[in-house]
């Protein structure tokens, strides 16, 4: 069975901004689009080197119970602009029914203009397990017990 996301749109939201979609079929993530208020469609946003800031895309989603919204980065921001998620990933609950905003970072070192309609991140819907926590005296042994960063070598 296929989820279904039902999204609405905030009252101030530009309808022309198409909502989250795949772009191609074998996408594993929807693209999200930036959907400024009227007073920053024209110059955008404009993301200094280092700073952050909170896009909003004008919608509000809910998310069958079960399910997840996993918010990533764009491959290509990434690699051309430095722009990433300050929060990679971003987990949506089911359970969340507040606007959808995208908490972006400019790790590059140009500023970067975010313009109003531009895809700026992707969501993953996923299912979710929640699992039961138990307080132990003792854990299982492991063959690789303890070794955290980096104990398992570079390869």
């Amino acid at each position: 069975m296929v989820p279904v996301i039902r999204v609405m749109r905030e009252d101030w939201a530009d309808p022309a901004v198409d909502l989250p979609r795949y772009e191609t079929v074998g996408a594993a993530g929807a693209d999200i689009r930036a959907n400024l208020p009227p007073d920053l469609r024209v110059e955008g946003i404009v993301l200094a080197p280092m700073a952050r800031a909170l896009v909003p895309t004008g919608l509000r989603i809910e998310i069958p119970e079960g399910y997840e919204a996993q918010i990533r980065p764009r491959s290509g921001l990434a690699l051309k602009h430095g722009i990433s998620l300050a929060n990679t990933p971003g987990t949506i609950d089911s359970d969340y029914r507040g606007p959808l905003g995208v908490l972006l970072i400019n790790l590059g070192a140009e500023p970067f203009v975010i313009a109003h309609g531009d895809r700026i991140a992707q969501m993953i819907v996923a299912p979710v397990v929640q699992a039961r926590f138990e307080a132990a005296g003792t854990l299982g042994e492991t063959a690789r017990g303890a070794g955290g960063f980096g104990s398992t070598g570079r390869s």
